[in-house]
């Protein structure tokens, strides 16, 4: 009874570490990576992420540099078979079981080991040149709520496919140099294509949602890039597929850089006498934009720190409202005596 208590709440404790896994962000989308990621493909996706966020390039940000330790983490998990198997099981949390009950690797890389064994420390072998696929490059209009606060965008893609395909095909070519005697002593080199034979393959169209994700601050142009999510190309790499940030129309706020622009109306009494006035930001809180002195038509008060968040920065913009005063479309003979008494 003991033994099968023990086995139940082992299987309760995997099940809630497998739930806790799908609601983190993991270690695939951190990579930028499908789930079903080849360990080349794991590879190239971290060496160029950690060139990104590295330390060195990004001084003082302290979220690059959180990202960077979030990109060596997935790495030293997806780049081990075994830590990968159990992640992919089990979670985060059953990697720590496995850990405390004497499997290997408990402890962890040093970040600077992961890094160094791409990029320094006598890897002065170069990299054999693959052909490459199209990039695919998508404008991606991004509301400026998700600008603001973060957030994130399923988008349908469909694209090219590589399938097995009836037969054989030529592929692995190369140029291969032989010499060739033409008399007596004497010889010519020549060229020969040598080529192998390969299982054919074709090309077929499937779709497939993708989720972006939208970082606080991102300006215009910025991109997000999933490695090898672009055109495939038989006997190479597939290119990227690039979304291209666009700031969507708003209805109340204009963004320029990192700074908000609105236009709020206002009645002539309230330019004249003063008002108690709040603007919903993008986030719902207010900002009390009140005066007690008098506006000028087409007046710009700027509200320091309400602009758009900056990328990978705790710092603001800052938000510049322009008053429209609303002039009455008429006014009675006594309204305009009343007037003339107090402004004459």
């Amino acid at each position: 009874m003991a033994h099968r208590r023990s086995k139940l709440l082992l299987f309760f404790c995997f099940a809630s570490c497998y739930l806790i896994a799908i609601a983190a962000k993991s270690y695939y989308d951190i990579l930028q990576v499908p789930k079903g990621a080849s360990d080349d493909q794991i590879k190239r996706a971290y060496r160029k992420l950690a060139l990104k966020y590295h330390p060195d390039k990004n001084q003082g940000n302290e979220e690059a540099n959180k990202r960077f330790a979030e990109i060596n983490n997935a790495y030293e998990i997806l780049s081990d078979s075994e830590k990968r198997g159990i992640y992919d099981r089990y979670g985060e949390d059953g990697l720590k079981q496995h850990a405390a009950s004497g499997g290997r690797g408990g402890g962890g890389m040093n970040i600077q080991d992961i890094f160094s064994s791409f990029f320094g420390g006598g890897g002065n072998e170069e990299e054999e040149r693959v052909v490459k696929g199209d990039d695919v490059i998508v404008d991606l209009d991004s509301t400026l709520e998700d600008l603001y606060m973060g957030g994130t965008l399923k988008v349908w893609r469909v694209k090219n496919v590589i399938k097995p395909a009836p037969g054989k095909r030529r592929c692995n070519c190369r140029n291969e140099v032989y010499h060739k005697q033409i008399g007596p002593g004497m010889f010519q080199q020549m060229t020969e294509q040598v080529c192998e034979q390969c299982p054919n393959v074709k090309y077929e169209r499937e779709g497939d949602f993708i989720t972006v994700d939208i970082e606080k601050g991102m300006q215009d142009g910025q991109e997000v890039l999933f490695y090898e999510e672009g055109e495939p190309i038989i006997d190479g790499e597939p290119g990227d597929l690039k979304f291209r940030i666009r700031t969507a129309p708003h209805d109340r706020f204009r963004r320029e850089g990192n700074d908000l622009h609105a236009t709020v109306d206002i009645t002539l009494v309230q330019a004249l006498v003063g008002f108690e006035k709040t603007i919903k930001h993008l986030d719902e809180h207010l900002v009390d934009i009140s005066s007690k002195v008098i506006t000028k038509p087409k007046q710009v008060r700027k509200f320091k720190g309400e602009g758009m968040p900056l990328h990978f920065s705790n710092k603001k913009g800052d938000l510049y409202v322009t008053f429209e005063v609303l002039f009455p479309t008429s006014l009675t003979e006594d309204q305009k005596t009343k007037i003339k008494e107090i402004l004459g």
